[in-house]
């Protein structure tokens, strides 16, 4: 049964979602800027979702997901979709809204052979933990232990490429991790982003 005090928006196809296109859960005010711009102007013609679950009309939960060949990730793989980010708010915890968002993500991608994403251990972000993805239905089929060059590089981490096969006999994805090390732009809110003010091409090295 349904929770009755929820609805889904399309920030991609939805008139009234266009913001959230721009705007995640972050406590982030609400603006435009280039690196994510640049990243949608090529994702959602290739094929980018993204929907964000209200409750009683509050942005509590979202999910962002494409095809491989313009996943916010280097991963690659034929028939493969990648799970950019999945995110449910604290205080919105305990309605299984998280399955909610990856049924909702599965029923869309319907020629999808597989979902990757991502997935942390030990990093201090409470963001895409490995412990999570594990619970919606992935598991690590390749990692790294990472650390960033500027902000508390004694900090050890594991990056580990997360798999959730669809059709048996699907081909395994794989990761472009010298890609992977230089961080991502998509989100200013992820916990892998590269940001311009440290001037580096390469902001994370392997442990």
């Amino acid at each position: 049964m349904g929770h009755p005090n929820i609805r889904f928006i399309d920030a991609v196809r939805d008139p009234e979602g266009e913001r959230y296109l721009y705007k995640c859960l972050a406590p982030h005010p609400y603006r435009r800027y280039r690196k994510r711009a640049h990243y949608l102007e090529k994702a959602v013609e290739g094929g980018l979702r993204k929907e964000v679950l209200l409750l009683e009309g509050d942005a509590v939960g979202m999910i962002e997901y494409a095809p491989a060949e313009v996943s916010a990730y280097p991963v690659s793989g034929p028939g493969v979709w990648v799970m950019n980010c999945i995110w449910v708010l604290r205080r919105a915890k305990g309605h299984r809204f998280g399955r909610m968002l990856m049924g909702r993500m599965l029923e869309a991608a319907e020629d999808a052979e597989g979902f990757a994403t991502i997935a942390l251990d030990g990093h201090t972000s409470p963001w895409l933990r490995l412990r999570h993805m594990e619970f919606l239905g992935f598991r690590s089929i390749d990692s790294r232990r990472m650390r960033h060059k500027v902000k508390r590089p004694e900090v050890c981490f594991e990056t580990h490429l997360m798999w959730m096969p669809l059709e048996e006999g699907a081909e395994k994805p794989t990761m472009n991790w010298a890609e992977m090390l230089k961080g991502v732009d998509f989100c200013i809110a992820h916990p892998l982003y590269r940001a311009e003010r440290l001037c580096l091409e390469v902001i994370f090295e392997e442990c």
